[in-house]
């Protein structure tokens, strides 16, 4: 869409600068630049995706966004009911997804399953080529991936999953590596198929790795489990009162040893509070009444500094292989960033425990190769997903795994315009019927339509009396 363009400010004027329509600047706005069969132009289309993808907006306020701008402008210009740009979503996913892509000898694979409601799993494979890797210090970004391969399992195991990597296989080449969170049904299919092909190796994801480490200790450590009590306690006794400001973070049912260190992080900040109350915390609450309620957090005021060392260590150890890669010589250069961040005895047994392990994967890495460490693209993406879902996703999987494509690689207007003209709706609907088959709300609605008292003309029946 046409951006707006500031006027210059005039000597002696109003500091407020003026707003140009396009029309005042003699713009063109590009309507002729239609796909085949469209009704709409190209940019229509990717200013949509980008409000979704990039702004974060829902579907329906995307198209909202698209009709004030229009209108605010007073642009010449049809704007897209959401389920047109949802549509539009779709076909761009899958044109990603099924596009036709090099065939070569040095790409890298991360492979997961995503889990919603009900018993299928979603077997995603992102993959990006060794010639594309940003260079070191640079974060992988989900631009820089490529869909290589989506599919709903009824049943997932090491055998579905070995036979899904033959399949993803033919599209790309052989990977030189696999990234994975070791799960038993993942860790299975990728350890048959690297005996089927040497050529390619397995990497464990160092983000994993670190959450079973500080599972490991947590789970046995008698004050971490006493914490969580307490915190579960003081959210319930605070969270209607005034001192809801001060509410404990909500802990995930799933994947709870990856986010503990927000929890960590409260306790830490929350006891400063207690002992040391500003003028802005005293402005809703009296020291008295923070004591009844957070006072217990004195308890574990070295338990928390222990568990903070540990956050920092797995947290540094964790960004130093996003950004660096594994290298041959991976191990060695990790032991000496980490001296910087070690203050105890605890504290150094798990660093040399996150050396060791990167030691491991760098022993697979070929000398001057540099292979990711982490699979937290691919989370990314997954993550992305349920937020674009929303609701739909307490539904299990539905139409909108199709747009997975579409969170991944660059979205430009050539690509967008080549979406639009090669993945027609029709092969969308098919791709769907086909991967997903009865989605889950339609089985709830077929369910519940079969036992429903059947109506005359459209009436409801009247309610059950006595």
């Amino acid at each position: 869409m046409p951006r707006a363009i500031r006027s210059p400010r005039k000597k002696g004027g109003s500091d407020k600068l003026a707003l140009l329509a396009p029309s005042e600047l003699g713009w063109v706005l590009p309507s002729e630049d239609r796909p085949r069969g469209m009704q709409f132009s190209t940019l229509h289309v990717l200013a949509f995706v980008r409000a979704v993808l990039e702004g974060g907006a829902a579907l329906r306020s995307a198209a909202v966004v698209l009709e004030i701008v229009v209108g605010v402008w007073q642009l010449p210009l049809e704007c897209p009911h959401w389920t047109t740009g949802r549509l539009w979503l779709l076909r761009l996913g899958l044109y990603k997804l099924t596009r036709p892509k090099p065939r070569a000898d040095d790409w890298v694979w991360l492979v997961d399953h995503a889990v919603q409601i009900g018993v299928e799993k979603c077997l995603v494979i992102l993959g990006i080529r060794l010639v594309d890797l940003p260079p070191p210090g640079t974060c992988l970004r989900l631009a820089d991936m490529e869909p290589i391969h989506v599919q709903v399992m009824p049943e997932s195991n090491q055998h579905l999953v070995h036979l899904e990597l033959q399949v993803a296989a033919e599209q790309t080449g052989l990977p030189v590596a696999i990234l994975d969170d070791h799960g038993s049904d993942l860790h299975g299919g990728v350890k048959r198929f690297c005996q089927d092909h040497p050529a390619t190796r397995e990497i464990y994801d160092v983000t994993h790795r670190g959450a079973r480490l500080l599972k490991k200790r947590l789970e046995s450590d008698e004050a971490w489990s006493g914490f969580g009590t307490q915190v579960g306690q003081a959210k319930c006794q605070t969270q209607q009162t005034e001192l809801a400001f001060l509410v404990p973070p909500s802990q995930r049912s799933k994947a709870r040893y990856m986010n503990v260190e927000p929890l960590v992080r409260w306790g830490r900040e929350t006891l400063r509070i207690v002992e040391s109350p500003t003028a802005e915390v005293l402005a809703h609450c009296t020291p008295p009444r923070l004591e009844e309620k957070f006072g217990w957090l004195r308890e574990f005021r070295e338990d928390l500094k222990r568990w903070s060392e540990w956050m920092a260590v797995v947290g540094a150890a964790e960004h130093w292989v996003r950004s660096q890669g594994l290298q041959s010589d991976s191990g060695d250069r990790l032991a000496r960033h980490l001296t910087e961040v070690v203050q105890t005895p605890t504290g150094q047994e798990l660093a040399e425990e996150l050396v060791a392990f990167v030691r491991e994967q760098s022993a697979r890495v070929r000398e001057g190769e540099c292979l990711p460490g982490t699979t937290e693209p691919l989370e990314c993406a997954l993550g992305k997903l349920k937020s674009l879902e929303r609701g739909q996703a307490k539904h299990g999987f539905t139409h909108l795994l199709a747009a997975l494509g579409a969170l991944v690689s660059r979205t430009t207007a050539e690509v967008v315009h080549e979406a639009m003209e090669l993945c027609p709706t029709k092969k969308v609907l098919r791709w769907c019927r086909d991967r997903l088959g009865k989605t889950l709300r339609s089985k709830r609605r077929a369910a519940y339509a079969s036992v429903r008292p059947k109506t005359k003309n459209g009436m409801k029946p009247l309610p059950c009396q006595g």
